[in-house]
């Protein structure tokens, strides 16, 4: 069923505010001239890990907003813009991949000289997270990993088919709605379960609402071509101590809890499904997520000056 855009879906100036005044805005301009938009609470004396959070194809870095305020004073959370999105330069390739994505992190991770984090991928945050860990780039390595309703990619022979047809839905979605702000009131109820409310509804149309056509084109073939299963099997397989999690809505019809399973399985580990929760699970039960969020924090092993002790 198509959606149209009605006025409970508008951010009042005094949300806007209170956006920038939690989670404030920083353009941060890298060594080779990349600019990488991020949100961060910027606490002052916290503890670590930083939560690294990283967001879906529809969505963007103010998304994890009501997150960022449960944790704020405890632990800082960082939220970047992905290339092409808010005001972050777009990746040169016409057709990045999820790796492109993930070494664009750590040129923004390092940076910031933040080598004590966990990440926590949502969506196609998940493919970017996935690939950044299988990486195991010296001193920038996660603590732990949180995939959070995980996208699996189209990149395998048995799915390229399939993959096609997505490409082609998606990057058709934009004309025939008339644009960004259009295909988001038709589409951002896909993301929430039927019962969420004004305020989750809100959030995710105007995060989706503001994306960049050419940065979501990028995304789309970045989806098309990832592969988030295999690098699941190579961390499984080289990091089996990495704390890792999959997590995804109960009711989540964008990536499915049966095919949140199959992620879980590649990593040996189990999935907890969020009650009450469809595809943007973190912007419905922000409570929730926050809650197993800092389980995740508080069973890290203790990390020394060489790395994590196990």
């Amino acid at each position: 069923m198509t959606e149209t855009l009605t006025a409970p879906l508008a951010m009042t100036a005094a949300q806007l505010a209170d956006l920038e005044a939690t989670f404030g805005l920083f353009n941060i301009r890298l060594a080779d001239g990349e600019l990488v938009s991020v949100r961060d609470t910027v606490a002052g004396d916290v503890r670590k890990p930083v939560l690294v959070c990283l967001h879906g194809i529809g969505s963007g870095a103010a998304s994890w907003l009501e997150l960022a305020r449960i944790f704020n004073l405890k632990y800082r959370l960082l939220a970047w813009d992905a290339p092409g999105y808010g005001e972050s330069t777009p990746l040169s390739a016409a057709r990045p991949s999820a790796l492109d994505y993930a070494a664009s992190l750590r040129r923004l991770l390092t940076s910031l000289s933040i080598d004590d984090f966990v990440l926590v991928g949502h969506s196609l945050g998940a493919l970017v997270a996935a690939a950044f860990t299988a990486q195991q780039w010296p001193g920038c390595t996660p603590r732990g990993l949180v995939l959070v309703s995980p996208a699996q990619g189209y990149g395998t022979l048995a799915r390229e088919a399939q993959g096609g047809e997505v490409r082609q839905r998606r990057l058709a979605e934009i004309a025939q709605a008339g644009g960004i702000a259009a295909m988001a009131a038709s589409r951002h109820g896909r993301l929430l379960a039927p019962q969420a409310d004004g305020r989750a509804r809100a959030w995710v149309y105007w995060n989706m609402a503001r994306l960049n056509e050419a940065g979501y084109v990028q995304a789309v073939e970045m989806l098309c071509g990832g592969d988030l299963l295999s690098d699941c099997r190579h961390i499984a397989a080289v990091q089996p101590a990495l704390p890792v999690q999959v997590w995804c809505g109960a009711e989540d019809i964008v990536t499915p809890p049966d095919a949140c399973e199959a992620v879980a399985a590649a990593l040996d580990v189990p999935l907890q499904r969020i009650s009450g929760a469809g595809h943007a699970c973190y912007v419905e039960q922000p409570a929730a997520l926050a809650a197993m969020v800092g389980q995740v924090l508080q069973n890290l092993p203790a990390r020394t000056d060489q790395g994590v002790d196990r």
